[in-house]
């Protein structure tokens, strides 16, 4: 099976989750308005639908939207 070309990575200890696009790092996102920023700075398109597509979007070590480390 093909792994989603966005993955948002576990929350780190202090916070945040880092998130990649293709392979590229894109930036530590701290909420769903870090993350649309920067799927959109990518050229991505409609990322507020983007980030609930799991063919698009794999959310890794965590639940979806849970931003601090548990």
């Amino acid at each position: 099976m093909r792994s989603a070309p966005i993955v948002v990575h576990q929350p780190s200890p202090s916070g945040g989750r880092r998130v990649t696009a293709y392979g590229h790092f894109l930036g530590l996102a701290h909420d769903d308005v870090d993350l649309i920023e920067f799927l959109r700075r990518a050229g991505l398109p409609d990322p507020e639908t983007l980030i609930e597509d799991p063919q698009m979007v794999e959310w890794r070590g965590s639940h979806a939207h849970q931003w601090d480390a548990a």
